[in-house]
């Protein structure tokens, strides 16, 4: 094995919990704060990469230097000039090499208007170019990874490409839709000769283009011809059998009717065979339950291994409703699934389970063991990587003790996962439950990091948390910084930047967290007398008799008067009582009274 060095050396490093992901680590100043600049900087990347390879591709003429000894030839640009300039059979084959498809149907239609006849052979192979781009040119940004899905895929290894499962919801869209007499048509009726691989051609190509319908006649025409269908084929065919009918079971029939056609054409099914089946169960309902088993048997006699593709679309099966009941499907799947390390087989593949979503922490804990072997966890890409591990601490906040969950956090971030707000508000009620409020701090701390301190609803739930309850008088030091950075935080606002609002509850927390931690000063002038009275805000009576507290404490007899004044000015229906309060617990001199 080639790789066996750096595997072994890659054995000996393990991952270091305090840093960012290592794509980052050539350029400290795009370290990301958190899940979205992390999308950002990684999608910065990548169209980075995207734009330099459009350069070399666009102007091979600038890069023909070589400076590299010995030559990287994998590294240089590609040579896609077309070398045979006369209207040829040989300079078709050519420009269907380059994949240059309407260049080669400009020249196919040349030598048909010539008289020249075009191979068999050749025509198949356009009519593949044709198929798989849909009728134009590739896009430079799809890069090498079509490249090798243009030639004829050979036994079971030739469909094992690596799961692209990040592109796949976007580029659906993007995917362009088979249109009527199109080249590909047009080419295909005129052919003098055709064989099954023509046909299996335009199959596949209208499959991958959305014409079903028309894809089944098509599959008609072929036994009508006599011809036999390819696996690839009866896979395309067997993934479009529900939207070609209506109801559950008549989906499940045609599905039939394609699986006992490859028994009588003596035709093998391979993995993708069976997920496709599955895929198409997906759709069925009930049937697909009664039926999904069953599949999994027939590839147990068949001795095929599933995928991680077969897996998804089976727990899809069983867990895809909310009315569904939870069934041992998950733990059997796991039982198999976290003692293998997968290697891509089929587009699908990913550890996209739901067991998170089943609130059962043993099944996760398990999912998150699985995902750990070997390299199964690059079945996740980045975005659902994150939502993964956001889903998984989540589900540990509110399942596991608080040492637990502390210690997961400082292990998953930043280098696993980047906490979201929703993430922060679970951690702050485990550390409730747990009655381990001291270190909301560092919580506070780590809210800064990752850019959420102008949060409304994080703001109120820590400011909520921190005030109230006393606790000991390092405690209220600590909670009073923290309340300074908030107050800090509803003053200051940076560019394009809406300033905070202050809310009745967050000024009378502070004002409370300032009082406690006795810094009178601080809770009368800077929060209660001005701010209340500026933003029209009534404190709560909680609020008023802390400040009285504190005032007492101090001996401040000056700011007990004022607090009564205030009470006064807002109407308070507490001001009587603090007035009553006020007289008895200070000494006032005749004009204070």
């Amino acid at each position: 094995d080639k790789l066996a060095v750096l595997q072994t050396l890659a054995s000996t490093v393990k991952r270091d919990p305090t840093a960012a992901h290592y794509m980052f680590q050539d350029d400290p100043y795009l370290m990301p704060r958190n899940a979205v600049t992390f999308r950002l900087f990684s999608l910065s990347k990548e169209s980075g990469r995207n734009t330099a390879k459009y350069i070399v591709k666009q102007f091979p003429q600038y890069f023909d230097k070589t400076f590299a000894e010995p030559n990287v030839l994998c590294l240089m640009p590609e040579n896609l000039t077309p070398q045979v300039e006369e209207v040829s059979e040989e300079a078709l084959k050519e420009r269907i090499h380059l994949r240059r498809v309407k260049d080669s149907v400009d020249l196919f239609d040349q030598l048909l208007q010539a008289g020249t006849p075009v191979s068999l052979e050749t025509t198949n192979s356009l009519l593949d170019l044709l198929c798989f781009y849909g009728d134009g040119d590739p896009t430079l940004e799809k890069g090498e990874e079509e490249k090798e899905d243009l030639e004829e895929p050979e036994a079971n290894a030739s469909e094992q490409k690596a799961p692209k499962r990040r592109f796949q919801r976007g580029s659906q869209s993007s995917v362009p839709r088979w249109r009527d007499d199109n080249d590909a048509e047009r080419i295909f009726k005129i052919m003098p000769e055709k064989n099954a691989h023509s046909y299996c051609t335009m199959i596949r190509g209208m499959v991958k283009h959305g014409a079903f319908a028309k894809a089944y006649d098509m599959y008609t025409n072929l036994l009508n011809e006599r011809y036999k269908a390819d696996v690839h084929t009866f896979n395309a065919l067997i993934t479009v059998a529900p939207y070609l009918k209506e109801r559950f079971s008549e989906k499940w029939e045609l599905a039939k009717v394609f699986l006992e056609h490859m028994a009588q054409q003596k035709v093998q099914p391979n993995l993708l065979t069976f997920n496709a089946l599955l895929k198409t169960l997906r759709r069925c309902g009930g049937v697909g339950r009664s039926v999904s088993l069953l599949v999994i048997r027939e590839m147990e006699a068949l001795d095929i291994e599933p995928s991680l593709a077969t897996y998804d679309h089976l727990l899809s099966i069983f867990y895809r409703g909310v009315d569904v009941l939870p069934s041992g499907i998950i733990s059997e799947v796991l039982d198999d699934v976290e003692n293998r390390s997968f290697t891509p087989q089929d587009p699908d593949d990913g550890m996209d389970f739901n067991c998170c979503d089943l609130k059962d922490i043993k099944l996760a804990c398990r999912l998150n063991k699985a995902m750990e072997k070997g390299d199964n966890w690059k079945f996740l890409d980045v975005d659902r990587l994150n939502a993964y591990w956001s889903k998984f601490f989540s589900l540990l906040c509110m399942m596991e003790q608080i040492d637990v969950v502390l210690k997961w956090y400082k292990e998953m971030s930043p280098s696993l996962f980047y906490p979201t707000p929703k993430n922060i508000l679970d951690l702050l009620q485990a550390l409730d439950a747990a009655n381990r409020l001291e270190l909301i701090p560092s919580v506070w701390e780590d809210v800064k990091q990752l850019g959420f301190s102008r949060r409304p609803e994080l703001l109120e739930e820590l400011l909520s948390l921190m005030s109230r309850e006393q606790h000991t008088e390092e405690i209220q030091l600590a909670f009073a910084t923290c309340a300074e950075d908030i107050k800090t935080v509803h003053e200051q606002a940076g560019r394009e930047q809406v300033p905070l609002e202050w809310t009745g509850s967050t000024l009378g927390c502070v004002a409370v967290l300032f009082s406690r931690a006795g810094r009178t000063q601080d809770a009368w002038y800077v929060n209660m007398m001005e701010r209340f009275q500026q933003f029209n805000r009534i404190p709560s009576d909680h609020v008023m008799d802390e400040f009285l507290n504190c005032a007492k404490q101090t001996n401040c007899p000056d700011e007990a008067i004022k607090l009564v004044k205030l009470a006064a000015s807002l109407c308070l229906s507490s001001s009587q009582r603090l007035k009553s309060r006020t007289e008895k617990e200070f000494e006032l001199s005749e004009k204070q009274k």
